[in-house]
């Protein structure tokens, strides 16, 4: 691992953005004392009423919570004898009301015959159960996410944590693959390989850097950070990182220059940002926030603080090694993001299985919610920022 450019915390009046910068305030609410293990959660609007609901791929359950009651709808339950892993949802047809496709049968320890891709057809009564309706996958199916592809339509991306076979994290590439939707989604789903070189990758996200309307892709994995664009039609990738990554998202720094949030490696000790490079070419700067998580597991950015530009909050579990979960938050301190600000959220209430960013209550702000493993939760940390 390269050596870290250490961050430099707050000093009085380092810079005018650090004295203008409020410190974060936020309420925990709990919205399920009962989770099992909650995998993977997403935010969409279920039930059309024009307000984000939470949605959880627990243990063997997957269920959503309706806003603002948080009562909780199990709409499927034990797809396979595994466990589910990741979710995705989003309106893919315009009719106001989510879409899911959700990932099972999880055991990284099986790289042949492990792993299940389930699109969920809704009952009229979205609060029933809904039809699985089982799609073609490779082994250890681990991350997924509606993306649009160049012709504006909705695709499933699907990711494997590893390649077919693999031992060690080594053999064949994960092959992630791009599904097609059909106009009767109990027919044939096709797909395209999106990437099949890259191994041990944990998360990736959706992004939109450019005018066109398709989405692009940052993705974190053993060999390093990596850009994915599909503008000419095939996917085609281009490396900005050399860490092995776990988690990435993307935000944007006071100065307007974009920034990419990691864990690293994956289930790691170390959240980092990569700033783009001048000229826009080559491996992109990287700073270590925090070289002291307990095993790190989701990421989220967004202007929590109202500054007009993005902060990064990080989430572990403390499980590996042990020690206290929590949640951080850290703050660009300067326009290029080289100093930060460090500030804690939360500390046990929540080991972070999964972590999304999103306004819950319609107040312009953003709030965390987290999903907790060995605490057995979900909860939503409003953010009450004046």
């Amino acid at each position: 691992m390269k050596p870290f450019n250490y961050i430099v915390l707050l000093a009085t009046g380092i810079t005018a953005i650090a004295a203008e910068l409020p410190q974060p305030k936020f309420r925990a609410v709990d919205v399920d004392a009962a989770v099992s293990i909650g995998y993977g959660i997403a935010i969409a609007d279920v039930d059309g009423d024009k307000r984000p609901d939470i949605l959880l791929a627990d243990q063997k359950t997957i269920q959503w919570y309706q806003n603002p009651t948080w009562k909780k709808h199990v709409i499927a339950e034990n797809l396979t004898p595994q466990d589910n892993v990741c979710i995705a949802a989003a309106d893919i047809d315009g009719d106001g009301k989510a879409e899911v496709a959700v990932g099972a049968g999880w055991n990284p320890g099986d790289t042949v015959n492990s792993g299940a891709v389930f699109y969920l057809i809704a009952p009229k009564d979205r609060t029933q159960k809904w039809e699985a309706v089982k799609l073609p996958h490779e082994p250890t199916v681990h991350r997924m996410h509606w993306v649009i592809n160049p012709a504006g339509k909705h695709e499933l991306i699907v990711k494997p944590l590893h390649g077919r076979g693999n031992k060690g994290n080594e053999g064949v590439g994960g092959k992630v693959l791009a599904y097609t939707v059909p106009a009767n989604p109990k027919g044939e789903w096709k797909t395209t390989v999106v990437s099949d070189a890259l191994h041990a990758s944990h998360n990736f996200q959706p992004i939109n850097w450019d005018k066109d309307p398709e989405h692009e892709m940052i993705l974190g994995a053993k060999e390093g950070l990596f850009w994915f664009g599909q503008s000419t039609g095939a996917w085609k990738r281009r490396q900005l990182g050399t860490n092995w990554v776990g988690e990435v998202r993307d935000g944007k720094l006071p100065g307007g220059g974009r920034f990419i949030a990691t864990i690293e490696p994956m289930h790691g000790v170390v959240a980092a940002v990569y700033t783009e490079p001048a000229g826009g070419k080559g491996l992109w700067n990287r700073t270590a926030l925090d070289e002291a998580l307990k095993d790190g597991h989701a990421v989220g950015v967004a202007d929590f603080l109202g500054a007009g530009s993005d902060q990064v909050v990080v989430g572990w579990r403390g499980m590996s090694p042990k020690g206290v979960p929590g949640i951080k938050l850290f703050a660009p301190l300067d326009k290029e993001g080289k100093k930060w600000r460090a500030t804690q959220v939360a500390a046990e209430e929540v080991a972070v299985e999964d972590l999304k960013v999103a306004d819950l209550n319609g107040d312009g702000r953003p709030d965390i919610i987290a999903a907790g493993r060995q605490t057995k939760n979900l909860k939503v940390f409003f953010n009450e920022l004046k």
